[in-house]
């Protein structure tokens, strides 16, 4: 799996850091606290990740999704109002609650003392992505970005995300490697499909929020593991 591979690229969410299940706890909360109504935890992703995929093109997905809610639900807020609650809501989540899967910390030290270069290419955006490097003593105390990735690419940072391979093309002309030096560890299909347009072999670590589409993961993955202590234990086998 790490022959000839100089560089290793992470996705964030739901990869690296356990933060699917909590965006869609902090949609709950926000559903509950604007719309008097209830929602279910499996539910509420499934249906942000459509809405989203259906305003992808507006200049602000996120207040468009929040208009979506005051509908369903019947809020008898402005879209604006909700959005805000919601921002407001989320801090408290990514400050305090998102952090590392197990052993994820473990992976990045060992590779990074065997002289890997690691990188980020994630969909999250800017802000959110500094909230993790600022202020999550979680993130920040177990392994810090700024100290462990030579690169952290975001939302920002590309035209076309996953699964359009751009991200991956920025990280082979920035870094001046050749694909079959890197290895993407992802967890969603989307980001498995962009490994595979990239033509970089791809590692999968298990999240239940992907479930969904496991079998089309596994089918066209290189490599699956069930979690980081897996991984670990495989990769010092090999290093």
């Amino acid at each position: 799996m790490l022959e000839n591979k100089k560089v290793i690229i992470f996705d964030l969410d739901g990869t690296l850091i356990d933060s699917i299940g909590i965006w869609n706890a902090i949609d709950v909360e926000l559903i509950k606290e604007t719309c008097n109504k209830s929602a279910e935890d499996e539910d509420i992703g499934k249906q942000r990740d459509n809405v989203l995929k259906k305003y992808s093109k507006s200049e602000d997905t996120y207040l468009e999704y929040c208009g979506f809610l005051k509908e369903k639900y019947s809020s008898n807020m402005t879209k604006e109002e909700i959005k805000k609650i919601r921002y407001e809501i989320a801090q408290k989540y990514l400050k305090n609650v998102v952090d590392y899967k197990p052993g994820a910390e473990k992976v990045l030290k060992f590779l990074k003392d065997k002289g890997f270069k690691l990188v980020i290419a994630s969909t999250t955006n800017d802000f959110t992505i500094n909230v993790y490097k600022t202020e999550n003593k979680n993130i920040i105390n177990k392994a810090n970005f700024e100290d462990y990735f030579t690169l952290i690419y975001s939302k920002g940072a590309v035209k076309e995300l996953k699964p359009n391979p751009e991200v991956h093309y920025k990280i082979l002309k920035e870094l001046n490697v050749k694909k079959e030096e890197c290895l993407i560890i992802e967890d969603s299909l989307i980001g498995v499909e962009a490994a595979n347009n990239a033509g970089i072999e791809v590692a999968v670590i298990y999240d239940k929020y992907s479930d969904g589409n496991r079998e089309e993961i596994n089918k066209y993955s290189n490599y699956q593991f069930r979690d980081f202590e897996e991984m670990l234990k495989k990769i010092k086998m090999e290093v």
